[in-house]
């Protein structure tokens, strides 16, 4: 099946205009009808190259939501017209202990990105900057009724991958998190953790979105760029979701932790971040990483947000704004998500 796309045709190349050729609807799979596909920070690292080599041509995008238009013999979760999502990846092993946990994003055989990786009959995925697209059916979302489908499209990513850590980590009544940084993934940050009755500061360079940051449910606001927030806050939450793709001063951020508080890198920057291990040692903090959840975590996090009425903050373009919405990414010009409308690939 030959379809519309938009692709990257080499690392730090203007996306363009192109056709892609989807595999055919096997027993277990899903043929979508792409309705909306948002742009993640990600995608820009990818295509610029900063996460090394990439297998260009490369069509971008793991956060799609669409209806399903084909279903193969042996579906039987998802029907012709459902609304469906996809995130960040389409297939795992299925057999390995982090599999078996529901764990799919940290396959130990590698979970199969939804572009950019060898999926498991040897093509190239490509992802949602396109009209369709094919995905076994373990691996599609449901998007509940109540979620406008534009706004639910980040959660695909950004919404799980800032739900999981929440979750995990406690974020509820009588605990403090505070969110770093208030873009695509903050804000939804915030959102959550005011959702799951947490008292929610943010942590951003100035106060210049303050009013959006309480808006979406802070609590509190603090600039960083400011020497006095440090010891403003030292010792004060239990939690710390670092949300920046950017490097920090991650030692400054831990002594902002409470005794047993653990901080938890969900941004990606394209250097190496430093620690000094006594920032953990002096106070028994803990320092983690996370990357999105499994598939059943997804889906229960889709739930809770069309229960709260979560969604994300977009800015609806059309395909051919597409490099230029990298431009405005990357100089922090959107609150608070790039969805692209499918219908405009062609």
């Amino acid at each position: 099946m030959r379809v519309h796309a938009y692709a990257a045709p080499a690392a730090a190349e203007p996306l363009a205009p192109t056709v892609i050729e989807r595999r055919d609807v096997g027993p277990g799979d899903v043929l979508i009808r792409i309705e909306y596909a948002g742009i993640c920070h990600s995608d820009i690292h990818t295509v610029n190259g900063d996460w090394g080599k990439q297998p260009f041509p490369l069509v971008p995008g793991h956060e799609i939501v669409g209806i399903v238009t084909e279903v193969g013999a042996d579906v039987t979760r998802h029907r012709v017209g459902d609304r469906v999502g996809v995130g960040c990846m389409v297939n795992s092993c299925g057999e390995c202990a982090n599999c078996r946990n529901g764990d799919e994003q940290y396959c130990l055989e590698g979970q199969v990105p939804t572009y950019a990786g060898v999926d498991r009959d040897g093509t190239i995925t490509q992802g949602g900057y396109s009209t369709h697209v094919v995905v076994d059916a373990g691996f599609v979302l449901s998007v509940p009724e109540g979620i406008d489908p534009a706004a639910a499209t980040p959660l695909l990513c950004a919404g799980i991958t800032t739900y999981s850590p929440l979750r995990r980590w406690g974020a509820g009544p009588g605990k403090k998190v505070a969110v770093v940084g208030l873009g695509g993934l903050g804000h939804l940050a915030v959102k959550i953790a005011h959702a799951m009755g947490a008292e929610v500061t943010v942590l951003s360079q100035s106060l210049k979105k303050r009013e959006d940051g309480l808006r979406l449910g802070a609590d509190d606001y603090h600039a960083t760029a400011d020497p006095g927030t440090f010891k403003e806050l030292a010792g004060r939450f239990d939690l710390i979701i670092n949300t920046v793709s950017a490097v920090i001063d991650v030692d400054a951020y831990l002594r902002l932790l409470t005794v047993d508080g653990t901080m938890v890198n969900v941004g990606a920057p394209g250097q190496k971040l430093s620690l000094n291990v006594f920032s953990l040692i002096n106070s028994r903090r803990n320092y983690a990483g996370s990357m999105i959840g499994g598939i059943a975590e997804t889906q229960e996090m889709l739930d809770f947000c069309a229960g709260h009425g979560i969604g994300s903050d977009v800015e609806v373009i059309a395909a051919e704004k597409i490099n230029e919405a990298y431009e405005r990414v990357l100089a922090s010009d959107v609150r608070y998500r790039f969805v692209i409308d499918a219908a405009t690939f062609g």
